[in-house]
């Protein structure tokens, strides 16, 4: 039987998901196979596995600092947020329809239980190790009688419970003796301690407030981890975005402006471009205008025609014609492949409650919604021409799909790419599409820019247009080696600030194992 420990939180975004990646990877590391399990994920940044099933992007990074190969039964049941309270339900990697806020809570969720306790049973026989994370606060007195992620899920797996609090947002202290004073008795002895996340200052000052955590609640305070700068895992959700502002202004002398749609999904796939050293990257936010660029995205979406009549209300879709018109290049992703083109036509009401929304036109393409989810992990060869493809021709791509709708090309557009795999079987099948000028892009593909080659020579395009060097691949770390790194890095943080010898008494495990990490 595998030995779990599950990190809830205090509430939302205390870094539940980030220190549950850390421990996979120091379980890794010390020679266990461990394995990442969240039964229930809400977040627009999803993942398609190598079968074509889609989970949250969490738990798929957590698999990486794993070794292992992400699973739809790390996350069973997705919901991906598409407006109105209403969420797009996915179940083992299949959506199954949307759901309102209180269908859902009220009608469904605790029909899952079944299908979670199958997929904890299968990790306990086939793993050392389950790493669990909860989600929001387990104390939601509203949700609690039909929690499916938190205390229930602690129980059904016997599993011990770290109660993680973010200190930086203040109020730290009165959050953790809240929530332990709010969990039923039986609740509370699953908690095994408390974890201290996102500090920034002397620890020294810090000390009485943790003997008096203590003192006061009985638990011990197993560590207080750092504010943690140079270096990234990949965020869950676009709740995330908004705390990126930080990074923005880096200096690079290339500008990168990705328009931060109402829906945006997926904006990890511009983590790569955002590390390159020489990129300025940064989201037009509600409210501001895109400016100067040497380049635009328009990164995918999970609700299209609500987002493309954004754009249009908001002026930033006729700056974008704009300055598409004066020369800016422009890249779509997804949604934002369907939002450059002619028309986007939803005639079933498959994503909205609008049969039509005029695109931006920057591409001959139409886009019509269908019933059925495309799902993919995907390898292709690249076809098209323009500044940022010619001279390319017949090198491979991958990447992965993730979307409603069929797009096709009503002009005299060439595709991007061809496919010619899709969820490891043979296709082929044109993607994407190029303007006749070979100044606008589009595809399907998302996770386009972790193509090393492609993401430099896009960027040196961009340099040597502005008269500047080009910089060579090997200036530059690829962004699987960037990701191996920083998960050992995060993986160091955390055993310098937090007692892992005694989250290993906790669990059961032989503290020997760590013997050589010290």
């Amino acid at each position: 039987m595998a030995k779990p420990i599950m990190l809830q939180g205090t509430g939302s975004s205390v870094g539940k998901s980030v220190l549950a990646t850390a421990l996979c990877r120091i379980f890794f590391q010390d020679g266990f196979r461990v394995v990442p399990f969240k039964s229930q994920n809400m977040a627009l940044n999803s993942f398609v596995t190598k079968d074509g099933g889609e989970m949250g992007r969490a738990q798929a990074v957590q698999a990486e600092a794993a070794g292992i190969e992400p699973m739809v039964e790390m996350n069973p049941i997705l919901l991906k947020p598409s407006g109105n309270a209403c969420s797009q339900v996915v179940v083992m990697g299949k959506a199954i329809g949307s759901k309102s806020a209180r269908e859902y809570h009220l009608e469904y969720n605790l029909r899952a239980l079944k299908l979670i306790e199958e997929c904890l049973e299968n990790f306990h026989r086939d793993f050392d190790v389950i790493v669990i994370e909860g989600a929001g606060s387990p104390v939601e007195i509203n949700l609690k009688p039909r929690d499916v992620v938190n205390m229930r899920v602690a129980k059904m797996a016997c599993s011990p419970v770290l109660l993680v609090a973010d200190i930086d947002r203040g109020g730290a202290l009165a959050s953790v003796v809240g929530t332990l004073e709010l969990l039923d008795p039986d609740e509370r002895e699953l908690v095994a301690g408390i974890i201290i996340n996102k500090f920034r200052g002397d620890i020294e000052l810090l000390k009485p407030a943790l003997d008096f955590l203590e003192a006061r609640t009985g638990k011990p305070v197993l560590g207080v981890v750092p504010w943690f700068q140079g270096f990234r895992i990949q965020d869950e959700d676009s709740v995330a975005l908004e705390k990126r502002r930080a990074r923005e202004g880096s200096g690079g002398e290339i500008e990168i402006a990705v328009v931060a749609l109402p829906y945006i999904s997926n904006f990890t796939d511009f983590d790569a471009l955002e590390d390159e050293a020489d990129v300025n990257l940064r989201y037009v936010r509600k409210g501001q205008r895109i400016g100067s660029c040497d380049l635009l995205i328009i990164p995918g979406s999970k609700n299209t025609i609500a987002d493309m009549q954004y754009l249009w209300s908001s002026g930033l879709g006729a700056e974008i014609k704009g300055l598409a018109a004066r020369g800016v290049p422009v890249i779509g992703i997804c949604g934002g492949y369907q939002i450059m083109g002619r028309e986007i036509l939803d005639p079933l009401r498959a994503e909205s409650d609008q049969a039509r929304a005029e695109g931006l036109g920057l591409l001959e393409v139409v886009t019509i919604f269908e019933p059925i989810k495309a799902t993919y992990q995907a390898e292709g060869e690249i076809t098209g021409d323009g500044i940022f493809l010619a001279g390319l021709q017949g090198q491979r791509v991958t990447g992965y799909e993730i979307h409603m709708g069929q797009s096709s090309i009503r002009g005299s557009n060439r595709p991007a790419f061809i496919l010619t795999s899709r969820s490891q079987e043979k296709v082929a099948i044109p993607d994407g599409a190029v303007s006749a000028d070979g100044r606008v892009f589009g595809t399907y593909l998302h996770g386009l820019f972790d193509n090393d080659f492609l993401r430099r020579h896009i960027i040196n395009t961009i340099r040597r247009g502005k008269g500047l060097d080009p910089l060579s691949p090997s200036e530059t770390m690829t962004t699987g080696e960037q990701r191996l790194r920083d998960y050992n890095r995060l993986a160091q943080v955390v055993r310098d600030s937090v007692d892992i010898g005694r989250i290993y008494e906790i669990m059961g495990l032989p503290i020997t194992k760590i013997l050589r990490h010290q």
